[in-house]
């Protein structure tokens, strides 16, 4: 009997959630096991649903030739995608467009307290050594509403990103890889090389790009150098896009107004990092994702992909060869995507 392995997070996953792949795969033993393990227990595998966190031997993994699938439970990719498993014939599908939803929302919210002010609102409220401590003083504000917003990577996040924000009657930008399919509340979708462009225009610009290696250290003293002096860096990628010192750099010198980040390099960030000491910078503990169903819904997108793969039909979010270099699946590349197949 094939093994297959699943490790969503810490602790081994839930039973019912076992459950329901069991139902739907059951001719397979499943390996439940948590972090701890799963360097050991991919070893072992012929299948995997999850997300390993911890190093594991790929070469190894690859030169047995035993692992045929991975189901991955994020939607980044930078963790298993090493070149020999990226030259490997090992079937990978992806998470992507799984919390589009919550990461959108969570974005949304972390403009907004930006540009409302709403920290120094906050602090004023609750904290009661500050010297304005409940004075009811009006602090300056910003609007994103009419705001040039420029989105960088166009996949699932951006494309849900884009959504929620056309509301606000922003002027949306976006540039990508693979600029395909520019919906109609776009105003431009440009090719990736025109990523400079799109920082001379933007007041939000925004990190929506996989973590590999063109894109790694990607914003640096160079992109700042690029951007508005009154815009606002929001980062709820991968924190190794920034280099962190330019970062500093560019927020002590006033090149940018400020920023805001779900991510942070490295991660997490030490408490005596500068970036905590700015009062025009947002930092959240890398909780864009969080969602009461996040492990129902990767079940979900598993057990839809198990039906097709015993089928032999085309899986969800499949990565081609390409998209196993570039880390994400490829819109128009001839497989459904998630945050299209909800629809």
């Amino acid at each position: 009997m094939m093994n297959l392995v699943v490790c969503f997070k810490e602790n081994p996953v839930e039973n019912y959630l076992i459950e329901r792949i069991k139902k739907t795969w059951s001719d397979v033993n499943i390996i439940n096991v948590g972090q701890d393990k799963i360097a050991n227990a991919l070893l072992e595998a012929d299948y995997f649903c999850g997300h390993a966190k911890v190093p594991v031997d790929w070469e190894k993994i690859v030169s047995q030739g035993r692992l045929k699938w991975i189901q991955s439970s994020a939607a980044g990719m930078d963790w298993c995608l090493v070149p020999s498993v990226v030259e490997s014939e090992i079937i990978i599908t992806t998470a992507s467009g799984v919390l589009a939803d919550q990461v959108a929302e969570h974005t949304l919210g972390l403009i907004i307290s930006w540009m409302r002010n709403l920290p120094t609102f906050l602090k004023e409220q609750h904290n009661n050594q500050s010297p304005d401590y409940r004075k009811f003083i009006r602090r300056p504000t910003r609007d994103l509403t009419n705001a040039i917003v420029g989105i960088v990577g166009f996949g699932g996040v951006g494309r849900r990103l884009a959504q929620v924000l056309t509301p606000f009657k922003t002027r949306i930008i976006a540039t990508d890889l693979f600029p395909v399919e520019k919906p109609p509340y776009v105003a431009e979708l440009w090719e990736a090389n025109k990523l400079n462009e799109l920082l001379n225009q933007s007041d939000v610009v925004i990190l929506c790009l996989p973590l590999n290696i063109v894109t790694k250290n990607l914003f640096d003293k160079n992109k700042f150098q690029q951007m508005k002096e009154n815009a606002l860096l929001v980062n709820v990628a991968r924190g190794q896009l920034v280099v962190t010192n330019d970062l500093i750099d560019a927020l002590n010198s006033k090149q940018i107004a400020g920023a805001v980040m779900d991510v942070t390099s490295p991660e997490p960030l030490p408490p005596n990092n500068p970036l905590w000491d700015f009062q025009n910078v947002i930092i959240t503990p890398h909780v864009a994702g969080q969602f009461h169903r996040r492990f129902d819904n990767i079940v979900d997108i598993f057990t839809e992909n198990i039906y097709r793969y015993k089928k032999d039909e085309k899986l969800i979010n499949y990565l081609t060869p390409e998209g196993k270099k570039a880390g994400f699946p490829l819109r128009n590349a001839g497989f459904p995507l998630w945050i299209d197949f909800q629809k």
